[in-house]
């Protein structure tokens, strides 16, 4: 079972970058998401089953941005010093209690602003991986406050239904997951879903 430390601090440093991925600083996580957002390094991670189910998670209501809003399986920010494959394996272990083989798909930039309190500047690489069938996961409550398995059809129309409790990025991904890169989606193999504790 996950021990549910706080794994998320306002004062940890994010990768700043160009467009091209290519460091140009850090900055606290506070500071970079502050007014229009200065342009980080970031990941989200999209766990299927293989009769297109997805995990899904709604954001924690302490989250100073987009509090209660659902979203894909997992997301968060690469940690100075480390590579993207570790980082996304750590997250999910940090944020589900489990992990999966993952397979990298895409990166795209984008700035997205919740009213006046701050934004994301993200460039953001996409990663997914597939399971044989919905598993339970042990979700840390610090980071979210709800999760469940959706048919892929379900979420076309949340989205389209309630686009406004769903978060932008995961938006804009399931786009792109459900047009280009469906067919490659539908091709992963399953692999087992592993319990990190």
């Amino acid at each position: 079972m996950n021990n549910h430390k706080i794994v998320s601090f306002d004062n940890e440093p994010l990768i700043l970058v160009d467009s091209e991925d290519s460091v140009t600083g850090y900055e606290s996580k506070i500071d970079a998401h502050m007014g229009a957002g200065k342009l980080h390094r970031a990941f989200s991670i999209f766990l299927f089953t293989e009769d297109d189910q997805v995990l899904l998670q709604q954001r924690s209501g302490k989250k100073p941005l987009w509090p209660l809003y659902w979203s894909n399986s997992c997301c968060s920010h690469p940690r100075r010093g480390e590579t993207y494959e570790q980082a996304v394996h750590r997250r999910l272990r940090e944020e589900l209690a489990v992990d999966a083989e993952l397979e990298y798909l895409y990166r795209f930039e984008y700035r997205a602003e919740f009213g006046d309190i701050g934004a994301e500047h993200e460039l953001c690489s996409v990663f997914v991986g597939k399971v044989p069938a919905p598993v339970r996961v042990d979700v840390n409550p610090s980071e979210i406050a709800a999760w469940r398995w959706v048919a892929g059809d379900a979420v076309d129309r949340m989205i389209q239904t309630q686009p406004n409790q769903v978060t932008p990025w995961f938006v804009m991904e399931w786009q792109r997951l459900r047009g280009e890169f469906r067919d490659t989606i539908d091709a992963l193999a399953p692999t087992r879903m592993i319990s990190a504790a």
